[in-house]
């Protein structure tokens, strides 16, 4: 951020708790970058996962699972379907979360559920080339380096037994 969203003076570098932040000179108020939240769904059916070929940055070329960003009011569960949606072309239905992924430097929260289709035909969407079911032992080149752990934290998670009671439901 350059410039203070509340009254638009450009922004001053300041050391401020250990960490480099934007202060606005007229009105003193000290901004803080917040990371921006993306959600993500390994979608499955008959041990095959769906990706997309990316057709934009980053990673065009490359595949991936469906994610995308949250928007401001959208609650996070709704993103990550409206996302699948968007990129494969697919309804489906969340079954659990896999987990939350973040790394240092990093501007992004990944939040990555399971889920399993309801209907439709998978076809890539406006940002994607292609879409595909692809086995876990012969996954196309990744365009993620963190996409081969979740997909592995995945495969342990669905191999253990379901807990007792009511089943994920969103």
């Amino acid at each position: 951020m350059r410039f203070c969203p509340d009254c638009g003076h450009a922004l001053e570098p300041i050391l401020f708790e250990g960490r480099w932040q934007g202060r606005c000179p007229s009105c003193r108020r000290i901004h803080f970058p917040n990371p921006k939240l993306v959600a993500g769904v390994i979608v499955s059916k008959d041990d095959q996962v769906a990706l997309g070929k990316r057709g934009m940055p980053p990673g065009i070329g490359l595949w991936s699972f469906p994610a995308g960003y949250v928007n401001q009011g959208e609650v996070v569960e709704e993103a990550a379907r409206r996302e699948v949606k968007e990129e494969i072309g697919i309804d489906v239905r969340l079954t659990g979360l896999v987990g939350v992924y973040s790394e240092p430097q990093q501007p992004i929260v990944l939040v990555v559920y399971a889920g399993v289709v309801l209907e439709g035909t998978l076809t890539p969407g406006s940002d994607m080339q292609e879409a595909d079911w692809f086995s876990l032992e012969q996954l196309p080149p990744l365009a993620f380096e963190r996409d081969l752990r979740i997909f592995k934290k995945w495969r342990h998670r669905s191999a253990a037994p379901a807990p007792q009671g009511a089943p994920y439901q969103t």
